[in-house]
């Protein structure tokens, strides 16, 4: 499977820009078949060695501005998101998500109306206590929730292709089921650099909230200080 293609950017202007800093990348091993209940059908699941894996990914959302905005003027909050891997019959390798949580409300309205995203509205807070990050997240209604504290180290080199944490972290390509038809969107940035972490404590509740069984421990942990990011508009998929 071709798993550069998609982080090379497409032709023409974007749809906006953005940041992301500050991320942390907690994969857990899921079960493929109850996975497979979840993910549309035209999706199919990526697997690594024959595993599944979901993603919870935590972080901040800064200077998001469509083209005629200057970043500076952007939105900036904190979003997490649950998200596993896809591809399309071996090809377009990309995330499919569960749930996003963000703290900014018109943002969770507009992604809503016209990406069709799973976003909703989160109380959130994110602290640095002496090289600690302390971050919490707990959706309205529900109380759906995550808490997580991690160190980061030196910023070292980015995943190599081929590696479990490129197949992780390197994905380009979202998709979205919208009433009955799959669309898929593309964003585009450097490879992540990625920083030495340690996971201090962390609780959720999230993979629960979207129907699915986790193991007790993760399986993978990344950090990476951020990439600035052009988003693309998505399209519907014959």
């Amino acid at each position: 499977m071709d798993r550069i293609a998609p982080s090379r950017r497409p032709e023409g202007p974007n749809a906006g820009t953005q940041r992301w800093t500050d991320l942390l990348f907690v994969h857990y091993e899921v079960d493929p078949a109850e996975l497979r209940k979840l993910v549309p059908a035209g999706l199919d699941l990526d697997l690594w060695d024959g595993r599944a894996y979901v993603g919870l990914v935590p972080f901040k959302m800064e200077r998001i501005a469509p083209p005629f905005v200057p970043s500076v003027l952007g939105l900036h909050f904190l979003e997490t998101n649950l998200r596993t891997y896809v591809h399309r019959a071996g090809r377009d390798p990309g995330v499919y998500f569960f749930s996003l949580e963000a703290s900014n409300r018109l943002a969770v309205r507009v992604a809503r109306t016209f990406w069709g995203l799973p976003y909703h509205d989160a109380s959130m807070r994110c602290d640095l206590h002496d090289g600690t990050r302390d971050y919490h997240s707990s959706r309205s209604g529900s109380g759906a929730h995550l808490a997580a504290k991690w160190r980061t180290g030196a910023v070292g080199r980015s995943a190599k292709v081929g590696t479990v944490d490129h197949f992780l972290l390197e994905r380009y390509l979202l998709y979205v089921e919208r009433k009955g038809a799959l669309h898929v969107g593309q964003v585009h940035h450097t490879p992540y650099p990625t920083s030495e972490v340690e996971l201090v404590s962390f609780d959720e509740t999230l993979v629960r909230a979207a129907g699915l069984a986790r193991e007790p421990l993760p399986s993978f942990v990344h950090a990476s200080p951020g990439v600035e990011v052009e988003v693309f508009a998505t399209r519907t998929l014959a």
